[in-house]
């Protein structure tokens, strides 16, 4: 009876639009259901760069009111709430938008509209008609054989800047008519026929908007797709499971150990650049790197059965990147021996876009009947490795160190 009248007090809440963040988070305390509320010294403790909060909105425009109150509440200056003076009708840098939180969401209207109805009085001074038009005001979502409508809360939009959320329709509508502050969400399986039918244009969309990627919706078991794939096409926001480890979990952290690991990464020239004809599928002009590899040992290996050491070890080198520089190469097996073995092997790749390609490591234990165990990895961009003797960390398959396990790797290229 205790928990219905939680859950109770909680609808009530929500139905009259009158969410009171603390006083909600009690009573989800209460039903020991976690709930924090954010606060900004903790957004931008590991990066000074913008933090995107996309809104996955499906509340009333009353409810949409308070959702603005409490965003502006919450986060104050750091929420950007208007355009920037140097910025009037472009995208800024992330350096221009430090310690700025930009909200993802739809909107009504354009960024002129909006400035003039920050700029003014209106606010203070027709607050009748405001509600009143707030009530009118709604956006048509076009759906195949239906049409919905829902309406969005003026002052929820108004608080959608440099990031409103648009329908991808085809990149001939997004050149016509596509402003420079929308940005697509595409899912992954068009994505790829894009990708594969029409790469030049996805790529010159990529120039000009933001596009993120997401997974589709069969992957009801939250399994990942292959980022590379959409980062080689300069896709900005490759949307995946966090929750779910593995290769596409371990490119993502690699990636991103690029930049000081702030969490953005200036694309290539070749990505960014108008007058470039780059295409992933069919490298043309390039100009290689060859880089060696000398994998000499192991540190300290982990195992999962922590009461011997005695594992069948090896290493798998991994090259990903665009789909001619990908391949892999194996060392031999060394028997019962995880703590300090040694294969003092040599590996050479020729890689012909250096600028997307990263470099994998996994260690495995040889099993002639269960298979291979994997006992560790570490994901790096090539760009990133420095010449001469390495020590390479090893993370397990949650990301989480495993020190002080590690390999011993001399590393040379020659572009």
């Amino acid at each position: 009876m205790e928990t219905k009248w939680f859950w109770s007090k909680i609808q009530d809440e929500f139905r009259g639009g009158k969410i009171n963040l603390e006083k909600t988070q009690k009573l989800l305390e209460k039903l020991d259901i976690p709930c924090n509320i954010i606060h900004v010294k903790h957004i931008f403790k590991t990066s000074d760069y913008p933090v995107v909060l996309s809104l996955e909105n499906h509340c009333s425009p009353s409810q949409q009111e308070v959702m603005a109150d409490n965003l502006q509440t919450t986060f104050g200056e750091s929420l950007l709430a208007d355009i920037l003076d140097d910025y009037p009708d472009k995208l800024p840098s992330p350096e221009a938008l430090k310690f700025k939180i930009l909200v993802k969401n739809k909107k009504i209207g354009t960024l002129k509209e909006t400035h003039e109805r920050k700029g003014s009085d209106k606010h203070e001074d027709n607050q009748d008609k405001e509600t009143e038009s707030k009530k009118a005001i709604s956006a048509m979502l076009f759906k195949k054989k239906k049409t919905r409508k829902l309406k969005i809360a003026l002052a929820l939009s108004d608080l959608v800047i440099y990031t409103k959320a648009e329908k991808f329709r085809s990149f001939q509508h997004s050149r016509l008519y596509q402003q420079f502050n929308e940005n697509n969400s595409i899912g992954e399986t068009r994505a790829r026929k894009l990708s594969k039918l029409k790469v030049q244009e996805f790529i010159l969309h990529t120039r000009k908007f933001l596009t993120r990627i997401y997974p589709k919706a069969t992957r009801a078991d939250s399994s990942n797709f292959n980022p590379q794939e959409f980062w080689n096409i300069g896709c900005q926001m490759v949307a995946l499971n966090f929750q779910t480890p593995g290769l596409p979990m371990d490119l993502q952290n690699g990636k991103f150990l690029d930049n000081g690991a702030s969490g953005y990464i200036l694309k290539p020239q070749f990505l960014r650049d108008a007058k470039s004809n780059f295409n992933p599928n069919k490298i043309t002009d390039s100009d290689p790197t060859t880089l060696t590899i000398r994998l000499i040992s192991g540190i300290q290996l982990p195992l999962n059965n922590a009461s011997s050491n005695k594992a069948d070890t090896s290493v798998i080198i991994e090259v990903f990147g665009v789909p001619n520089d990908q391949t892999k190469q194996q060392t031999r097996v060394i028997k019962k021996n995880a703590f300090s073995p040694r294969w003092n092997e040599t590996f050479t790749f020729i890689i012909h876009v250096p600028e997307l390609a990263l470099i994998r490591f996994v260690v495995e234990n040889q099993g002639l009947i269960t298979g291979n165990e994997f006992l560790g990895q570490y994901t790096i961009p090539l760009l990133c490795m420095n010449k001469g003797y390495r020590r390479v960390p090893l993370f397990s398959r949650m990301g989480e160190s495993l020190e002080p396990a590690s390999l011993f790797i001399y590393v040379w290229y020659v572009q």
